[in-house]
């Protein structure tokens, strides 16, 4: 059976501005609940007062800043170390019969330089490949005869390590991703393991996006 409460929330989880508003207590109440109202009463299939969605949005918004702020808040407080590397050149090419005998030749002569930055990953129909400026010639000789589809110079990274129990929380990601969103930091590339994570961004927005990331522990 349908109640005002649980049509109130699966209408603000279906919708992450608002539920991320809400969470943090910066919205109005009564305005929102009235422009909820139609979608809301059509749902039900009967009239509902807008005080009875007002006092569900507030027993909502209080659940939410703890079921998501107090978790997530937690794991970024034990944020381990962040890294960033500077002067790195982003490739992607379209998947061949021929690329991972390309990659398997670039590792291995990549192998013999040092402090050098690599990482690759693959989708469907795209590789990326991620290296450190000073070996982007290695690249653009054993990928000569692939299909480049984009090139983009003078990136950075932030590597961030997180806590072992960040694969348990739902949010975590998008929390992180939201405020650099914000500050209107364009991220280009995401690699992720099991508890770390690597952004990509201009060399013009990496100080920015590190001091974001880095304020996260002291939220």
């Amino acid at each position: 059976m349908k109640t005002i409460s649980s049509v109130v929330e699966h209408y603000i989880k279906t919708k992450p501005f608002l539920l991320s508003a809400l969470s943090q207590g910066i919205i109005n109440l009564t305005s929102l609940s009235r422009n909820m109202m139609p979608e809301l009463e059509q749902e039900l299939g009967k009239d509902v007062k807008q005080g009875a969605v007002v006092m569900a949005l507030k027993r909502l918004s209080e659940e939410l800043d703890f079921r998501v702020n107090h978790k997530i808040l937690k794991v970024l407080k034990n944020i381990g170390e962040i890294t960033v590397r500077s002067s790195l050149i982003d490739y992607t090419f379209a998947v061949s019969e021929t690329i991972l005998d390309k990659q398997a030749a670039l590792i291995s002569e990549i192998n013999k330089e040092t402090g050098i930055f690599y990482t690759s990953s693959r989708g469907v129909n795209e590789t990326n490949i991620v290296v450190s400026q000073s070996v982007g010639h290695l690249v653009d000789k054993h990928f000569s005869t692939e299909k480049l589809i984009q090139k983009q110079e003078n990136l950075a990274s932030i590597t961030v390590k997180l806590p072992k129990e960040n694969v348990s929380i739902p949010g975590i990601y998008y929390f992180i991703f939201q405020r650099l969103a914000w500050e209107g930091i364009i991220i280009n590339e995401v690699i992720s393991t099991s508890n770390e994570f690597t952004i990509l961004v201009s060399e013009e927005e990496v100080d920015v996006a590190f001091k974001v990331i880095k304020d996260l522990k002291s939220l």
